[in-house]
């Protein structure tokens, strides 16, 4: 089965390695992609169709039918914004559509705070085989972002 992850955000497809965040970079949580956002305020859509299962205003997780779980992480060290410029769309537990808005956010106004606002999209508990990317230089928000074989 393979299960197609569209990109929260509007932007540039850059390789993980690219994050500046060593946790990301060297995909300690697992394997995926970022997005370098343009800078408008924006809302954050749900990767996937599935389940909020875990929700921050900077990151929010959501989990597929079958178990497959997808990051979403707006912005690095953002989590010191303590949700100050993001608005949550969804709670914990809430059932969401793949392109369903989950948070709005301006990732300008992020990165005027002092913050990198590239937002790393990874596949929990994925091998790096198992994804492939699809190959776009730029994506909108709700286009295929990687596919993940499972």
């Amino acid at each position: 089965m393979t299960l197609s992850v569209a990109s929260p955000v509007s932007g540039r497809v850059v390789p993980l390695t690219e994050v500046p965040d060593p946790v990301f970079a060297q995909a300690m949580v697992g394997p995926g992609v970022a997005v370098e956002p343009d800078r408008t305020a924006a809302d954050v859509l749900s990767p996937v169709d599935g389940t909020v299962v875990t929700l921050h205003p900077h990151a929010f997780v959501v989990a597929t039918a079958d178990g497959a779980a997808v990051l979403v992480h707006l912005g690095i060290d953002t989590v010191k914004r303590k949700g100050e410029g993001f608005t949550l769309h969804v709670v914990k537990g809430e059932a969401v559509r793949a392109g369903q808005p989950v948070v709005t956010w301006d990732p300008a106004e992020v990165e005027a705070a002092g913050y990198a606002p590239i937002c790393p999209v990874i596949a929990l508990d994925a091998s790096p085989e198992a994804l492939s990317e699809a190959g776009a230089d730029s994506v909108a928000a709700g286009e295929a972002l990687f596919s993940w074989t499972r």
